[in-house]
């Protein structure tokens, strides 16, 4: 059992780290009812991006303001990476500015943390405010009740952090003195410390958050403190390309870029340290004349915000110009896969769930997108198998369908695998909708793949049977296959399009197309049967033909309607 008379006993840990957890839900609970309530909005923002660098790092920076999750936004930027909104030059400007975007938790911990005005104090209040509102059923409203809930957790848990850290008198602080006069050594120490400290945490916002709380407590000094934001830079960096290690090319390249980012301007600052802390000091000075009401002397937290957010402009203000090396620099770390390669992997949600069901329908959407392109390039290899005389070729194009067959079977399952993985967070009435409806696609898109891998293998029982088409039977298939290659060209189309923005017009028109071409073949195919133009083995192979081809319209405009909501 501890002895209390030694100061820091085991309970005293755990209120600590309890603490630490009461805080980083507040945070996650407040970061995620706010891009519930914006993250359509989000997506359009970064959508609109140009390929003016300064334009991305504003929207970095905004995003990241109004999330408080510059993980989330990363993620975010990798998805419109993936979609092909956005390039890997924008995406770094975007990263760039997410980087300036998460100082502001900083400002406002340090502000209203420990500051005179404590918010903690209302965090009570607002939690009562936000409660009821958990009960309504508008998702909008549910949204903000979790931003409310979350913001007055995250102090409750700020409040109970400073109460936990320990108050340390001289003597308890004499090991720390060792380490203060080692020159550029103690600097790389506490970054060291803060890049662990930010893993371990998974947060750098908490890792910072704990720092600002042993800076207020005087158990390390202003210098020790910047150190340790620095390796919090660091280690918020290694924590994404852990995360990437499982995803695809894409998330891989903006992670390396946005360690190369952070640790080369660490690197820089450790050597100018001395001298970068006496320019913020001097800044603070002048603050602190010119608003003596807003800039305390003294205020150790305030000035270390300050540190944290003229670092990281200044860092983005030098390497903004260097975004097109650093692009080279990332896609010949992580050089791009072969296309058959790329072609056969999930390339949107590898990296996991996202914060919200909101932007990991995002993702999923795309990776349904791709899944209809793969189940068109099926419809192409079964169009060229009919027409090819060359055996060689048909052996080649048969492996590959039943390579493709076993693809679609795997992306159904792990999509699948996602959305219900996504379905188990709390999801408006809308996002539900959307889910079933993917749900339903992913279905119909697998049931497409069965079907050409058994319309291959008839092809192969026909030709070893020696049964063979007619031209005329070949010259109505074709006439349909190209009906159903235009159903699958408005069908990946409206796969990538929101729900509102669909029209079935088309899709119907082409359904409709079909099947008249379908009904023709059959009433001349029984007609030809009677007459015995050719013999009944392959009459069936060419009446199973022409019913899957159909059957394959049936399943696209299913899909269409499925993606327009009318499910």
């Amino acid at each position: 059992m501890d002895d209390p008379s030694t100061g820091f006993t085991l309970l005293d840990f755990l209120k600590l780290v309890g603490s630490l957890g009461f805080f980083i839900y507040g945070m996650k609970v407040m970061s995620e009812g706010i891009q519930k309530i914006a993250g359509k909005k989000m997506r359009q923002i970064l959508g609109a991006i140009t390929t003016n660098r300064l334009s991305g790092v504003l929207t970095g920076f905004s995003i990241t303001s109004l999330i408080q999750s510059s993980s989330a936004a990363t993620v975010m930027v990798v998805s419109f990476v993936n979609a092909g909104l956005l390039n890997l030059r924008q995406s770094i400007g975007v990263i760039m500015g997410a980087n300036i975007g998460t100082t502001v938790t900083a400002w406002l911990v340090s502000i209203f943390g420990f500051s005179k005005l404590d918010i903690s104090d209302y965090s009570l209040p607002i939690i009562a405010i936000g409660f009821p509102l958990m009960f309504i059923r508008n998702g909008r409203v549910k949204a903000t009740a979790e931003f409310l809930i979350g913001f007055a957790l995250l102090f409750l848990g700020l409040s109970a952090l400073k109460d936990s850290i320990p108050k340390l008198d001289g003597n308890s602080l004499q090991f720390l003195s060792s380490y203060t006069d080692l020159g550029i050594l103690t600097t790389l120490l506490f970054v060291l410390v803060g890049t662990i400290l930010t893993i371990v945490l998974q947060s750098s916002s908490a890792a910072m958050t704990l720092t600002l709380g042993l800076l207020f407590q005087n158990i390390i000094t202003y210098e020790m403190a910047a150190a340790l934001v620095l390796g919090e830079n660091i280690g918020t960096t290694i924590t994404a390309n852990l995360a990437a290690l499982i995803a695809n090319v894409h998330a891989k390249r903006a992670a390396r870029a946005h360690f190369i980012f952070n640790t080369f301007g660490v690197l820089w600052m450790i050597i100018a340290l001395p001298w970068f802390t006496d320019f913020i000091q001097y800044l603070w000075n002048a603050l602190s004349s010119g608003y003596p009401g807003v800039f305390e002397k003294g205020n150790n937290q305030l000035q270390l915000s300050l540190f944290h957010t003229v670092f990281n402009i200044i860092n983005t203000s030098l390497l903004i110009w260097f975004v097109p090396f650093i692009a080279k620099l990332v896609t010949y770390m992580v050089p791009t896969k072969n296309e058959e390669d790329e072609q056969f992997h999930l390339d949107f949600i590898g990296g996991g769930i996202l914060a919200t069901p909101e932007l990991s329908l995002v993702e999923a959407r795309k990776e349904v997108t791709k899944f209809g392109r793969i189940t068109q390039k099926m419809h192409g290899f079964v169009e060229e198998l009919m027409s090819s005389k060359d055996e060689k070729k048909v052996k080649q194009l048969i492996e590959r369908i039943e390579k493709y067959e076993i693809i679609t079977d795997r992306i159904e399952e792990e999509v699948i695998q996602y959305l219900l993985k996504v379905s188990e967070g709390g999801l408006t009435a809308a996002t539900s909708a959307r889910v079933r409806s993917m749900l339903s696609i992913v279905g119909d898109l697998e049931d497409i793949g069965d079907i050409y891998f058994q319309m291959s293998r008839n092809y192969a029982a026909k030709r070893d049977a020696k049964a063979w088409f007619t031209p005329e039977q070949r010259n109505h298939l074709k006439e349909l296959m190209t009906k159903v290659e235009a159903a699958f060209e408005v069908t990946v189309d409206n796969l990538q399009m929101d729900v509102g923005e669909i029209s079935l017009e088309t899709p119907e028109k082409i359904e409709v197309e079909i099947n008249t071409i379908r009904d023709q073949m059959r009433s001349q195919h029984l007609e030809s049967i009677a007459r015995r133009d050719y013999n009944i083995r392959s009459g069936m192979i060419y009446t199973d033909f022409y019913s899957s081809i159909e059957k394959v319209g049936d399943l696209l405009f299913s899909i269409n309607s499925a993606a327009s909501g009318q499910i």
